[in-house]
């Protein structure tokens, strides 16, 4: 028996013995104090002990298909949502401007764009280290891929994986805003202003959000200070945004109503009857665009973990209880629920749901979802008749209103006393907790004014450049024999 004992031990030393057990945990640290043999091999250990986090292939695959769904909700959700809602003569240049506007803006953000909204800069801007995209794929100094921070302390996601991820959601937040004013704006003008204002709007908006170090950046008090320093303006308050409702949603919504006050009316606007010209298509890219916010709102949580699978739920659920309300409130004041409405209330609900998603519990799904389709509902009809602006598809009234609504509401439901998951509190020791309502309402209030007034400022300054350049308006015999044929030589349909 002895003999198998020292048999056994030194199979032990030589890394032989019990490799079910090596494959199953890692080895807990040794209880004896250190030899002098050790002591030299006790930095090398350490080293080995802590190594570079590595991506997960389930996280990295949720990601990828989150990517893929985002990119569908803008071609073809968005298109065909946007080009069902204008005129025959008109279908085709909507669809070209979101094609073509999504395109652009890709190319833009893996140039200039993911840099200046996702490096340390200063309180409104990044910086300019990733250029080009230089060493988001391959970090220059470790030799290996370069990795991006989630929400975890020691978990993360190949950047490029992020890079591509939020491609997605700036230039599906450009091609939003190009149905306030479809039917009568050049092609060229929304190329210029596209560029401007992603530029000047988004990318600032998007760091002021959602820019910071990460968590494995607070370690201790001092590190915490300091990263907190480093942030976005936004996220220095405290505001919640899961998805993008500041980001996205009220961004897009404001710059369109600029846009439409900007251009004036379509002729013949509130005369001539402008009834949408394809309704299968446009409860075709609702249905779409409910599809893909799943890769929107559950995909914001860069993992495929618990929070992922709340904001998946909320996600489905918010978006059915706004299909409800707004046909209900239809049928209430109207006397008829109609198609376009109920595909409206599904897009108000998946908007409204959007910077709650994974901030908020059940009930807060319920309320939202069901508020989102009564107030938007108003923003289409009431209110937009007290702005006396023809808002072409709605932009402002579903976006602009819903995302106002969602954010603020963002506040009360995160409560745990409401069925919410509240938030952390300590990013060092990783605690979660909430403060009031009160205070986050306000906190989330803060975020919508600086999102509202810096939108409308740079939209309208981005509107007036492209106006005294290029001009933003088609003449009025290209307006009345509809964009398709004026200024793309095609027809949707032929007789």
């Amino acid at each position: 028996m002895k003999k198998i004992v020292m048999l056994l031990a030194v199979l032990g030393a030589l890394g032989l013995a019990a490799p079910a057990m090596a494959q199953d945990k890692p080895a807990a640290p040794a209880a004896s104090a250190p030899t002098a043999a050790t002591s030299a091999a006790a930095p090398a250990a350490a080293a080995s002990a802590t190594p570079a986090p590595t991506p997960n292939k389930g996280d990295v695959a949720w990601m990828l298909v989150c990517t893929a769904l985002v990119l569908l909700m803008s071609v073809p959700a968005l298109a065909l949502f946007y080009g069902g809602m204008v005129r025959s003569k008109n279908v085709l240049s909507v669809l070209m401007q979101v094609f073509v506007v999504f395109s652009l803006i890709t190319v833009l953000w893996c140039v200039y764009g993911y840099s200046l909204a996702f490096t340390e800069g200063n309180a409104y801007f990044g910086g300019f280290d990733r250029l080009f995209l230089k060493g988001a794929v391959i970090d220059a100094v470790k030799g290996e891929y370069a990795m991006a921070a989630t929400f975890s302390k020691g978990v993360v996601i190949p950047e490029i994986v992020f890079v591509a991820f939020q491609a997605t959601f700036a230039a599906i937040t450009v091609c939003l805003i190009l149905g306030a004013f479809a039917e009568r704006i050049k092609f060229s003008a929304v190329l210029a202003f596209g560029v401007l204002w992603f530029t000047f709007s988004y990318l600032p908006i998007a760091h002021m959000v959602w820019f910071w170090p990460g968590p494995d950046a607070f370690t201790d008090a001092n590190a915490a200070k300091v990263a907190t320093e480093k942030a976005g303006l936004i996220w220095q308050m405290g505001a919640l945004d899961f998805a993008g409702g500041t980001v996205v949603h009220i961004n897009a919504g404001v710059a369109g109503l600029v846009g439409a006050y900007v251009l004036g009316r379509r002729i013949g606007f509130g005369r001539e009857a402008m009834a949408p010209g394809n309704l299968p298509l446009t409860m075709m890219g609702a249905s779409l665009l409910w599809f893909g916010w799943f890769g929107f709102n559950a995909g914001s949580a860069l993992e495929a973990n618990n929070v992922a699978a709340l904001a998946f739920l909320n996600t489905f659920l918010a978006t059915a209880c706004a299909v409800l309300a707004w046909t209900l409130g239809e049928w209430m004041f109207k006397g008829k629920p109609s198609m376009l409405g109920a595909a409206s209330g599904a897009v108000a609900g998946l908007v409204a749901i959007t910077p709650a998603a994974g901030n908020v519990g059940i009930p807060g799904a319920f309320v939202i979802g069901f508020a989102a389709g009564f107030v938007c509902l108003w923003g289409v009809s009431g209110l937009k008749h007290m702005l006396n602006v023809d808002d072409t598809l709605d932009v402002f009234g579903v976006h602009a209103v819903g995302g106002i609504m969602g954010a603020i509401l963002t506040g009360v439901f995160v409560s745990p006393a409401l069925g919410g998951p509240g938030f952390v509190t300590d990013w060092v020791k990783g605690d979660v907790g909430f403060t009031s309502i009160g205070e986050q309402v306000w906190t989330q209030a803060k975020a919508v004014g600086v999102t509202v007034a810096w939108s409308a400022v740079v939209a309208y300054v981005s509107f007036k450049i492209v106006d005294f350049t290029i001009g933003l308006r088609v003449a009025e015999e290209q307006e009345r024999e509809g964009l398709d044929i004026s200024y793309h030589g095609e027809s949707a349909y032929r007789s």
